[in-house]
């Protein structure tokens, strides 16, 4: 004789109850899923050692005067640095002063200067704000308006060879220079390139 158990049977109410549990454990998962706040990724900050170095630079311009056609322009010319002031603006700068004020050498084919001989360079300085650059007081010497005009050009030029849109800031002997020569160019300080082109035209 067969002695098992009929298997039991599972009620309907009990798998509508099962099933339902099942739905609202699904649909809730799925709404966590949609609901819940994507995790971003937070940038990690720059450290200012991590900038990248200033670029190395064999050359820098510096500027001369061109007669064409009866009529003066700037006109750039290489020069060779030191590897000692190749990672410094305000060194590389001074060498090119240093190499603008000796006037122009034989090398220099068509090219002249109008600063005065025996114009030193006192200091040359690149800062944030823009370059400032100190000469003695040969500088202020000699001359007419057109002398005067190229000479500035020459300096503003020169000054702006690493960054065309930068500031200049001109001193003789340490003193902002308000005026340039015996007619007396009146300078706006800061000199720019654009504003050199607009007042004082060549």
């Amino acid at each position: 004789m067969d002695k098992r158990q009929p298997p039991r049977r599972v009620s309907s109410r009990a798998i509508a109850t099962i099933g339902a549990l099942i739905l609202a454990i699904g649909g809730g998962t799925v709404w966590l899923a949609l609901n819940s706040p994507t995790p971003t990724s937070t940038p990690t900050p720059t450290s200012a050692n991590s900038m990248q170095p200033v670029p190395v630079q064999d050359t820098a311009d510096i500027y001369w005067l061109q007669n064409r056609d009866n009529k003066f322009e700037l006109v750039a010319r290489p020069v060779t640095l030191d590897k000692a002031a190749s990672k410094n603006p305000s060194a590389i700068l001074d060498q090119a002063f240093i190499r603008l004020l000796a006037g122009p050498s034989d090398t220099n084919d068509g090219v002249s200067t109008s600063i005065p001989k025996g114009t030193k360079l006192r200091s040359v300085t690149v800062q944030n704000d823009g370059v400032s650059v100190d000469l003695s007081q040969e500088f202020m010497s000699g001359g007419g308006s057109a002398s005067m005009t190229g000479r500035l050009g020459q300096v503003i030029y020169t000054a702006t060879s690493l960054d065309p849109n930068a500031k200049v800031f001109i001193s003789v002997d340490g003193k902002r220079l308000e005026t340039l020569g015996g007619e007396g160019l009146v300078l706006e300080q800061p000199l720019t390139r654009q504003g050199f082109q607009k007042d004082f035209p060549l």
